[in-house]
């Protein structure tokens, strides 16, 4: 397992610094066609979100606010993005989860096991308004939206659990909008 994070003696604002270890890393599981993809980039629109991953281009940007939190951040965040193209990356065409088990083991491949889904940094959180839900007819779940689904969707746990993950007419989410007094 790759030691945590590399030592660096001011902030990390070079993305270069950061593109190499990631590169070093996948190499280092056997990975040189992902590696020689990756892309790094600060994205200075970004808020409350400490990192995103694109693994249909093979991209990470990070939250430029990360280089005032500190150093250990900004290599846990550009880790925790990397796992999530190396999963993406090893999956192929196969649906995953976000955090699911493929991340997981990428996380602890790439030095940060039991990495968590998501962060407490101090950055700025923005609430939106959750108008839309849609409710399983098997399972009961709700998921809650801001936005109105386009197409048709399926509960992802009840096709994977009954129908070995493919997506089935008996498990569309039934539509209904929320609402405030």
């Amino acid at each position: 397992m790759p030691a945590p994070f590399p030592e660096h003696p001011t902030p990390i604002t070079d993305t270069s610094v950061l593109l190499a270890e990631c590169q070093r890393r996948l190499h280092s599981l056997g990975e040189p066609q992902l590696a020689n993809k990756v892309h790094i980039f600060w994205n200075k629109r970004m808020r409350s979100t400490a990192g995103r991953a694109f693994p249909h281009n093979h991209t990470v940007e990070l939250n430029p606010r990360l280089i005032n939190i500190s150093n250990d951040e900004i290599w846990r965040t550009t880790l925790h993005e990397l796992a999530h193209l190396l999963a993406h990356h090893r999956a192929g065409r196969k649906r995953i989860q976000p955090h699911g088990n493929e991340w997981q083991l990428a996380c602890s491949q790439l030095g940060i096991p039991g990495e968590k889904a998501t962060h407490s940094l101090p950055l700025p959180r923005r609430q939106q308004r959750k108008n839309w839900a849609y409710k399983c007819p098997a399972c009961d779940a709700v998921i809650e939206r801001t936005r109105r689904m386009k197409n048709l969707a399926a509960c992802y746990s009840c096709c994977k659990k009954h129908n070995g993950g493919v997506f089935t007419q008996r498990f569309i989410l039934v539509e209904y909008a929320i609402k405030y007094q």
